[in-house]
């Protein structure tokens, strides 16, 4: 008897410690942090950033989950902003016991974001955020934890500036930038660079904050200059005044910009006659492209998914495929296994470099009436 209490005291113990611990039947779920900005000055960015994320998740909890484990998604709005981008990664890591993250979309927020991550060996891919501080140091070391499924900004740069020069026969340039934002700041310098060194002239520059409403004075220098293209690497927001109001100045100069004008409230009458560098286009006819269309807009009412959605897909499967092929929930395996990858997804394969960027090619989208439209392909 005294031997069937003691067992039994000990079987007790033992279900104790195994819902305590990392294998016990209590952690058979995985958390992994999305971190999006559902309000502030990009929303659209955040939900296709979630939602592309959440579908992914389903898919894999559809086919039994990772390793055993359901994965469960902990969402939160880090606003597209560094202080409650910050926040929330201190809410998910310290309170939430994250080991994963996938966001932030923003370059602004997602370098606050990586330092916390990495000094707590969280592993963070960025879907979308294109500043090569995101995954690197000051001192240019990479941050071991840190990933990112885009291409950065010197190659989305290099190839805006190319695309001008080659397909739109432009020589003269004039570029808009806002020196407070990381990401509009660095395609602004590597278009400068790719373009003054392949023989362009950059004929005037001008700064503007994220809470002008007025871009009048530098358009009126705009079209003193009467640049061959104007660069406005800057979001869907801004791009949307800034383009309304050249248009009522008459302006007809074709204006180039990055990623960032990629969104449903992308104002197609303004931005109509511009380009942009991007991930990824809907109209792609790989199977890998037209499936993830068709189950996003079957999931999603009809709803197109944009380079946000893919990129956030691409990065959640390539993690959730590392983690698998890790066998453990344990960051510093499935960064080795990261490291080592090839991956098939909706943006292309994909491989990293030494600084956790991706290697693959980027798409040029044109901007009509009718809406946007796949132009070409530029490979690395």
């Amino acid at each position: 008897m005294k031997s069937y209490k003691l067992f039994s005291v000990l079987m007790l113990v033992a279900i104790l410690m195994a819902a305590c611990t990392p294998g016990g039947a209590a952690s058979k779920e995985l958390k992994i942090a999305v971190l999006a900005p559902l309000s502030g000055p990009v929303p659209t960015f955040g939900e296709m950033t979630r939602d592309g994320t959440l579908m992914a998740i389903e898919e894999w909890n559809a086919k039994g989950g990772v390793l055993g484990m359901t994965i469960v998604p902990i969402v939160e709005d880090s606003q597209c902003t560094p202080d409650p981008a910050l926040n929330a990664a201190n809410k998910v890591i310290n309170n939430d016991k994250v080991h994963y993250i996938i966001g932030e979309v923003c370059s602004k927020a997602s370098i606050p974001v990586s330092e916390v991550a990495n000094a707590a060996k969280v592993i963070q891919i960025s879907p979308t955020s294109t500043n090569p501080s995101v995954t690197v140091d000051a001192n240019g070391v990479t941050k071991p934890y840190i990933y990112r499924a885009c291409f950065i900004d010197p190659f989305q740069g290099l190839v805006g500036a190319k695309f001008a020069m080659d397909n739109l026969g432009a020589k003269t340039a004039f570029v808009m930038v806002d020196q407070a934002n990381d990401y509009v700041k660095g395609l602004a310098e590597f278009f400068k660079k790719a373009f003054t060194e392949a023989g362009g002239t950059i004929v005037g520059e001008e700064s503007y904050t994220a809470n002008d409403t007025d871009f009048s004075a530098i358009l009126s220098k705009v079209a003193d200059t009467s640049p061959d293209v104007v660069y406005l690497p800057d979001y869907y927001n801004i791009v949307n005044l800034v383009m309304q109001q050249a248009k009522e100045k008459g302006i007809t100069t074709p204006f180039v910009g990055g990623d960032g004008w990629d969104s449903a409230d992308l104002d197609l009458n303004a931005a109509a006659g511009g380009y942009f560098t991007n991930h990824y286009s809907p109209e792609d006819p790989r199977p890998e492209v037209q499936n993830f269309r068709n189950n996003f807009e079957a999931k999603y009412d009809g709803k197109t998914p944009d380079a946000l959605a893919a990129l956030a897909y691409d990065a959640t499967n390539m993690l959730l495929a590392a983690i698998e092929k890790a066998g453990a929930d344990d960051t510093d395996k499935v960064r080795a296994a990261l490291d080592a990858i090839e991956f098939s997804a909706v943006s292309g394969v994909i491989t990293f470099d030494s600084a956790h960027n991706p290697i693959k090619s980027a798409t040029i989208l044109s901007v009509t009436t009718d809406g946007i439209k796949f132009n070409s392909v530029v490979a690395p």
